[in-house]
């Protein structure tokens, strides 16, 4: 059936990816009302799939060069471990880098004077236990000090201010749960639901650990928890009877904002875990929000100027492992030469998936990546001469269109301040089939026109005048963005493994974890580094 939408003509296709009846569409392609401009952008594909299908580079004309320390990819994970080693008075490391700026899916853009996220746009207040997040927010100057209690006070000017997120059904509402036409019955199962999900923050095991916490390293390993991973978070909800579609509606979209997912697909685990592990469990609201206009390219750019390793436009083309050390070789893809780099050890910092065709011997080492999911997104930058009219309020940070494909939009420019003139909008969109293989068929098929058409399409279900406002859409293809927590991942023997080192190889990266949060990349990016350390 999934494969079917492969057969589906062009504007079947549009309809069915912008959720709206054909006569919904605003038009295809520009001989049709679209009246701007923009890209269709995309990670580095191809190189990555020129090394997929077996391209090698030609031999390096000059000798290797040595160094302690080789990172491979210039995301989270690989400028978090760059940063630790630097803070450890490791000095010799080279970070490299396909594309041609590090970040990942932090990556974040600028045009016309405004800057926008491309991806991860926000973090939590880090709790007290997660100490070297905070190391890095006070080293920012994010985190200004401590109260009392030793919670971190955050610089005003970084957490998300007033109105922060609304919901659009009928009409705009606060929040996110859609309150206009609620019945009581709603209403209850949505309290009954926070108090169990304030239940779950407050449970300790007997080693004092919370049962689910950021980093997942700290939080409990009880099989009484890690069994929600075993039944998606859909029946977990059928179970305990909360049957609201509203709630539903709820929880569902918040799956697919930090996993790309259903709740069908999502293990319960993840689904309760991503509730759970932002309340403190003392009765209190979820952790505030700490964001920038460019979202977490903020801390990207603070990264890599800790860096002076930093190599972009290096794709990685093989790491070989013997007694002396780790060789990687790289092609740099400017200069259009291939370079070799020794290392006594090296960080593997790129997602999982491309261990096996670049590390040799990856057969023998007897480890798998086949339970290891990733969800293709697009991201789309709508640049708006001025703001939409409203009649129930003005536009938040945070922007949830109910009952649409996307996620709706952030506002680029919430965070100076500014609620009137022209703004730019950082609209999300997960793809979900249940072979991700299909997603990124499905990405790789739709060209700028037509994602156009989606983007508009979609917001005019809350904002009917916004046409004639648009100024460009800039859009980024996604095909390999995150981690998929379905179920039964966050507990496999697969998963565990890949944390391990394999030989002078040590791997980060918020894959490790099974779910993508820049705190889980971050904390295995030092991870990686303390044991390369060590070795």
């Amino acid at each position: 059936m999934e494969f079917g939408r492969l057969s589906l003509s062009r504007r079947e296709l549009l309809a069915l990816v912008a959720g709206v009846p054909l006569a919904g569409l605003v038009g295809c392609g520009r001989h049709g009302r679209l009246s701007f401009e923009g890209e269709l952008l995309s990670p580095d594909f191809a190189t990555g799939h020129r090394l997929r299908d077996g391209w090698q580079p030609p031999e390096p004309t000059q000798p290797p060069t040595r160094h302690r320390v080789v990172i491979v990819g210039a995301g989270m994970a690989g400028l978090a471990a760059a940063w630790r080693l630097k803070k450890n008075d490791v000095e010799d490391v080279v970070v490299l880098e396909l594309s041609d700026s590090p970040g990942g899916t932090a990556l974040s853009g600028s045009r016309d004077g405004f800057r926008f996220p491309w991806g991860a746009h926000y973090v939590p207040v880090p709790m007290t236990e997660n100490v070297e997040l905070l190391s890095l927010f006070e080293e920012m100057d994010v985190v200004v000090g401590r109260d009392d209690a030793g919670k971190p006070i955050v610089d005003e000017q970084y957490l998300c201010r007033d109105p922060e997120e609304r919901v659009f059904s009928e009409v705009w509402d606060a929040g996110l749960f859609p309150t206009t036409g609620a019945t009581q019955d709603d209403l209850d199962q949505a309290e009954r639901f926070r108090l169990e999900m304030n239940e779950w923050a407050a449970r300790r095991d007997r080693r004092g650990r919370r049962y689910f916490a950021i980093p997942i390293a700290q939080a409990t390993d009880e099989r009484t928890v890690l069994d929600l991973d075993t039944l998606s978070m859909a029946t977990w909800m059928t179970e305990r009877g909360f049957d609201s579609k509203r709630l539903r509606w709820l929880v569902d979209y918040s799956c697919r904002d930090d996993y790309g997912l259903t709740i069908e697909q999502t293990s319960a685990w993840a689904g309760i875990f991503y509730f759970a592990s932002r309340l403190i469990g003392d009765g209190t609201e979820s952790q505030a929000v700490i964001t920038w206009p460019e979202g977490n390219g903020r801390i990207v750019d603070y990264l890599a100027s800790q860096t002076p390793g930093l190599r972009c436009s290096h794709a990685v083309c093989s790491i070989q492992q013997d007694s002396g050390g780790v060789t990687v070789r790289a092609f740099d893809t400017a200069a259009e030469k291939t370079l070799d780099f020794q290392a006594n050890r090296l960080i593997f910092a790129a997602p999982q998936f491309l261990a096996p065709r670049l590390i040799r011997g990856w057969p023998q080492a007897n480890r798998s990546v086949k339970q290891l999911q990733y969800g293709a997104w697009t991201v789309a930058n709508v640049h708006l001469s001025d703001r939409p009219q409203e009649e129930d309020g003005m536009m938040c940070w945070d922007n949830v269109i109910m009952d649409s494909h996307s996620l709706g939009y952030v506002t680029s420019t919430h965070q100076l301040g500014s609620d009137y003139g022209p703004t730019v909008l950082t609209w999300y969109r997960p793809l979900l089939d249940n072979d991700p293989r299909v997603s990124r068929t499905e990405l790789m098929r739709l060209t700028w026109d037509d994602w156009a058409t989606v983007v508009v399409s979609d917001l005019k279900r809350a904002h009917p005048d916004i046409d004639p406002l648009v100024r460009r859409i800039d859009v980024m293809r996604w095909g390999h963005a995150m981690i998929q927590p379905r179920i039964g991942l966050v507990t496999s023997r697969e998963l565990s493994l890949a944390r391990q080192p394999l030989g002078r190889i040590h791997f980060a990266g918020t894959d490790l974890s099974g779910v993508a949060l820049m705190e889980e990349a971050f904390f295995h990016g030092v991870r990686a580094a303390d044991e390369a350390m060590d070795g």
